[in-house]
This record gives C-alpha cells, structure tokens and sequence, in this order.
C-alpha cells in the first residue's frame, strides 16, 4: 500500500505587537547597546553598528539608512523594522526571534551561521543573501526580489515564499523540511538535490528538470 504524502506545514507567525514605545536616542545605537520598548525614526548614518551582542527588544526601527549596517551577533525579538536602505548588512551569526521586516533595499546581507524564529520578509529589495549554515523555524518571504540566495547548509523547517522572484539559489548541501518554494519565480538553482524536502509547483518542475537530469546523471536526447 502506497505510504501517504505528508501535509505541507506552514511557517506559524504571529503579527508582532508592540507596546507603548518611547522615541530612543541615536547615541544608545552602539555595539554592547542594551534597547528595549523604544523607536527609532529616520536614521542615517555612514556606519551604524550595533554589533558585538546587542539586544534589542520589542522595538521599532523605522527608515534605516547607512552604507554600512553591522548586526553582528545582535539579539533581536518581538522587532519590527521599516524602510531599511542599507548598502551592506553584516549580521552574522545573529538570533532573530518574532521579527518583522517591511519594506527597503539591502545591497549585500551577510547572515552566515544565524538561527531565525518566526522571521517575516515582506516588500524587500535583496541583492545578495548569505545564511550559509544558518537554522531557520517558521520564516517567510512575502512580495520580495532576492537577486542571490545562498544557502548552503541550511538547516529550515516551515519556510514559505510568496509572490517572490529569486535570481539564483544555492541549496547545496542544505536540510530542508516544510519548504514551500511555490511561491518564487526561480531562475537558476544551485545544488538541486538540496531541494530534498521542499515542495515545488509543477510548472517549476518543467524549468527544473534538465538541472534535476543533470543532478541525477541522466541524459535527455
């Protein structure tokens, strides 16, 4: 008797709900900084670093704009951030925990080795995303171009694209489980047997398959 198809699970989020927000100061934006309950408008800055393990709590962070954007090792939850306008994005290693992202343009986001929990793209303009060996549970990508996609290595469960274009993705050696890539348009792709666990259309399929014959060894004539 045939095994049956497991149901496709979609990413559980929730809509972040933030309390009453005092407006932050600038100068507490700084590595080490520790920022809760505040919002922050209309930043801009040459280099904005909130690196080397900051937390940031129940915040808002609207109309972010630098050339240069260092999250390095940040502790970000129950966040919401708008109207990012950042050339480079360094946020390695980096825990995203109930955090949304409206809106803006990232040029090159470095993301290598972060665990994301309930992480919601909507709107975005990426160029080059880098979650190589990264762990995400519950994220999606809603309305967004992401010109490169690297995840090799990946560890995702209950991650869902929607309304998506995605130039080249890079699944090599990745674990996926509750993928849903039905939603993007996907130009090229890297490492195709990484796709183990994902969920595809069938017209994807079509574009796919002389990339899966190849994977496989196959010879079309």
């Amino acid at each position: 008797m045939p095994r049956s198809r497991s149901a496709l699970l979609a990413p559980q989020l929730d809509p972040v709900r933030l309390g009453a927000l005092e407006d932050g100061d600038e100068a507490d934006l700084e590595p080490g900084a520790d920022l809760e309950d505040v919002r922050f408008v209309d930043v801009r800055r040459p280099l904005l670093e909130l690196g080397g393990g900051s937390v940031v709590r129940g915040c808002e962070l609207d109309g972010l704009a630098a050339d240069e954007l260092d999250l390095s090792s940040v502790r970000m939850t129950e966040t919401v951030v708008r109207r990012l306008d950042v050339p480079v994005l360094r946020a390695p290693r980096g825990q995203l925990r109930d955090v949304e992202v409206h809106g803006g343009r990232v040029g090159s986001f470095e993301a290598f080795g972060s665990v994301w929990r309930g992480v919601h793209f909507v709107g975005c303009k990426l160029s080059f995303v880098n979650l190589r060996g990264a762990e995400l549970l519950d994220v999606a990508f809603t309305d967004c171009r992401i010109d490169e996609l690297d995840l090799v290595q990946l560890d995702a469960r209950r991650v869902r694209f929607r309304d998506c274009r995605v130039g080249r993705l890079d699944v090599q050696q990745a674990t996926l489980k509750h993928v849903d890539l039905r939603g993007a348009v996907l130009e090229e792709v890297v490492g195709p047997a990484g796709l183990r666990g994902a969920t595809i259309s069938a017209a994807q399929l079509d574009l796919l398959a002389p990339v899966l014959a190849a994977a496989a060894g196959i010879t079309v004539d």
